[in-house]
């Protein structure tokens, strides 16, 4: 199977779950930027939770099917059509050979993902399909006149809604369920992350200290899929620090000279000489993922109890909803 990108979008790349335990040889991580919402579109279609997608970002490409397709579409919310009708997210959908996916801007978020049924077929590189921007490894962003293959569709699965399409009118079907988005999706503009303190909170001042979770920040327009730069108080240290770079990783907050602190996102650098003053928990770097540069921004002050609790409910919430899709497969 495979699709012919018409228009690529501003940024669009094929993402999986990363590249992992290869940061002591200085590759990073990579990946989705938001982990969950490509969860979640992977499961609708049968795949496998770090199956290759499509990563689209504030505006999305147009793509023709050569074959009929099943889809998800999850994360931010997108504009979708086919044919000028209205493609849904959140829930699995069955697409005729020839038709055109139109993805235009998003009402809210920053990242919406596409998944296929079968995934991508792309070249892993150091054990991913990942494409890493700013490293130059996996699968370059979608250019036009592209095509993209596809592994073989699941036609197993969802059997009733292929039927459907077979024996109707129009160039998709939509299952009559859908995944509520609002636990994945948070679309108010006024972000609250929860972060433990870092190795070097408390070598800001005083003032420092308390602007860090009372004020409010601003995502800057620099902000990209390495990190956020934040704008806001200027945060300064007691005292100068003689530090060496040290191991970073997704959701760390660095304080450079400037006083702008920055948080580290999916293609951050393996190590870091910037203090390290903060920690975004695991379960909310989905809010991270789908902020906006000129987004406001807040952080909680929480302990690693509180992280591990608010990880645990994060992943069980998704292992239920695995299992619900998984016995809807064989409608």
């Amino acid at each position: 199977m495979s699709i012919k990108v018409l228009k690529p979008g501003l940024l669009s790349t094929l993402q999986d779950g990363g590249r992992h335990g290869l940061q002591h040889l200085g590759v990073g991580h990579a990946g989705a930027m938001d982990a969950n919402a490509l969860r979640l579109a992977n499961y609708l279609v049968g795949n496998p939770a770090d199956a290759v997608a499509l990563e689209i970002t504030l505006h999305g490409p147009r793509l023709r099917f050569a074959t009929p397709a099943l889809i998800a579409l999850t994360g931010a919310d997108i504009e979708a059509s086919v044919d000028n009708h209205r493609v849904p997210s959140w829930r699995p959908i069955v697409l005729r050979a020839g038709c055109e996916l139109a993805l235009g801007g998003m009402r809210g978020g920053a990242r919406s993902y596409l998944a296929v049924a079968g995934g991508f077929d792309v070249v892993r590189v150091l054990g991913s399909g990942s494409a890493d921007i700013n490293a130059a490894l996996g699968p370059a962003a979608l250019q036009a006149d592209t095509r993209l293959n596809c592994n073989p569709e699941h036609r197993d699965r969802y059997k009733k809604l292929w039927c459907a399409l077979d024996a109707g009118v129009g160039k998709h079907r939509a299952a009559s369920w859908w995944i509520d988005p609002a636990p994945w999706f948070d679309a108010d503009p006024n972000i609250v992350v929860s972060t433990m303190r870092g190795a070097h909170f408390t070598q800001l001042d005083d003032t420092s200290q308390r602007a860090f979770f009372a004020d409010e920040f601003r995502i800057g327009s620099e902000s990209n899929r390495v990190g956020y730069r934040l704008q806001g108080p200027k945060l300064q240290l007691a005292a100068a620090l003689e530090l060496i770079s040290e191991g970073v990783s997704v959701g760390t907050v660095q304080l450079p000279p400037s006083g702008n602190a920055i948080v580290l996102m999916a293609e951050h650098p393996t190590t870091g000489g910037y203090p390290r003053i903060a920690h975004a928990i695991a379960a909310d770097l989905a809010k991270l993922a789908q902020a906006r540069p000129g987004q406001s921004l807040r952080f909680v002050d929480v302990d690693l109890a509180q992280a591990q609790k608010s990880y645990l409910a994060q992943h069980g919430q998704l292992e239920r909803l695995r299992l619900a899709i998984a016995d809807r497969l064989d409608d």
